[in-house]
C-alpha cells in the first residue's frame, strides 16, 4: 500500500509549517508546539471538570456525558497520548467526545502527571488510581460499576494496557474492555521492521520517540519493568476483551500487533485492525484523515457491544 491522499497532504502541510522537532525543545515548549487538527468538536450532553484524589496527588479529570440521558451509564476511562511528555485532556477532546456520543457512555479523560517533571511510575499511579476511584465512586459519576472500560492512544494506550494488567493482578477494579489505539507496548525492545521502515517522515519519528523515553524512564532498568513495558507482563490469561487499532506507516505498528498476538495466545478475546495508508496519530487527526473517523466508529461499536452484553 501507499499513503492515502489525505494523509499525504497532511504530512506535506506539517513539513511546510517548519515546526522544529519536539526533541529540540524544552518540555513546556514542546507541549505548546504540539497541535492536533481536531476540527469542530462534537456537542455532548454535559461536561464536568473535577479533581479526584489519590494517595500520591490530586488528579484532574474531564467527564463527558452523552446526548442521550440515562440513569446510569457505562464508562470509558481514557488516557491521552503524547509520549508521557506532551498531550493533555485538551488535545484529545475530539476522541473523547466522539466515543462518548457514539458508544453512549460516560468518558472520563485523565490528566495524569507528565514527564520529565514526573517520571515513571507517576503516570501509571495516576491512571490506575483514576480507574479505581471511578469504580469506588461510581454513583458520583452516574456510572454502572460493572461496565467500566479503559482506553488510550500511543503512550495512553501503553498506560491503558498497563492499568488493565495491574487491575487483573490486584483483582480490582474489574475492567470489562480495553481499547488501544496504536499503543506503545514494548518501549525499549528490539527494533521491529515497522520501527526501522517508518523511523522518519511519518509524523512520529525515531528522535522524538527516543526523547520521550529518556524523559519518562529513570534508567534502562525501567524499560524491562512490566508496569512500563506491558509486553513483559508475562500472564495475559483472564484479561478482558480487547480492540487494538494500528496504522500501516507507524513505527509502533509491529509491537502493537505483536501484543495482540500475545493476548490471543493467552486466550484473550482480541481484535486487531490495521488501517492501511495512514500514520500514527490518525485517530486524533480524524478531522482531516477520514480513516480516523472509521476507526472511532469501530471503537464505539466494539464498546457498545461489550456494554450491552455485560450482565
Amino acid at each position: 500500500m501507499s499513503l492515502d491522499s489525505q494523509t499525504k497532504v497532511l504530512l506535506e502541510q506539517l513539513a511546510a509549517a517548519g515546526t522544529p522537532p519536539l526533541e529540540t525543545l524544552a518540555p513546556e515548549l514542546a507541549r505548546q508546539a504540539f497541535v492536533v487538527p481536531q476540527g469542530e468538536l462534537a456537542q455532548v450532553g454535559k461536561i464536568d471538570n473535577r479533581i479526584i484524589s489519590s494517595s500520591e496527588t490530586n488528579i484532574p479529570v474531564r467527564i463527558y456525558y452523552p446526548l442521550e440521558t440515562m440513569e446510569n451509564y457505562p464508562a470509558l476511562v481514557y488516557f491521552h497520548g503524547g509520549g508521557w511528555v506532551i498531550g493533555s485532556i485538551d488535545t484529545h477532546e475530539n476522541i473523547c467526545r466522539a466515543l462518548t456520543n457514539q458508544a453512549n457512555c460516560v468518558t472520563i479523560s485523565v490528566d495524569y502527571r507528565l514527564a520529565p517533571e514526573h517520571k515513571f511510575p507517576a503516570a501509571v499511579e495516576d491512571c490506575y488510581a483514576a480507574v479505581q476511584y471511578v469504580y469506588d465512586h461510581a454513583e458520583d459519576f452516574q456510572v454502572d460499576r460493572t461496565k467500566i472500560a479503559v482506553g488510550g492512544d500511543s503512550a495512553g494506550g501503553n498506560l491503558a494496557a498497563v492499568v488493565t494488567n495491574l487491575a487483573k493482578d490486584k483483582n480490582t477494579p474489574p475492567i470489562c474492555f480495553q481499547l488501544l489505539f496504536y499503543p506503545s507496548t514494548n518501549p525499549g525492545g528490539e527494533a521491529t521492521t515497522s520501527m526501522l521502515e517508518n523511523a522518519d517522515g511519518y509524523f512520529l519519528e525515531k528522535g522524538t520517540m527516543e526523547w520521550f523515553r529518556d524523559c519518562y524512564f529513570n534508567s534502562e532498568e525501567d524499560k524491562t519493568n512490566p508496569l512500563a513495558n506491558p509486553a513483559l507482563h508475562g500472564d495475559f490469561a483472564g484479561l478482558p476483551p480487547t480492540l487494538i487499532i494500528t496504522a500501516e506507516y507507524d513505527p509502533l505498528r509491529d509491537e502493537s500487533e505483536d501484543y495482540a498476538k500475545k493476548l490471543a495466545e493467552a486466550g484473550v478475546e482480541v481484535e486487531c485492525l490495521r488501517y492501511d495508508g495512514t500514520i500514527h496519530g490518525f485517530v486524533s487527526m480524524e478531522a482531516v484523515i477520514p480513516k480516523g473517523k472509521e476507526a472511532l466508529a469501530k471503537a464505539a461499536e466494539s464498546l457498545m457491544k461489550v456494554f450491552i452484553n455485560r450482565k
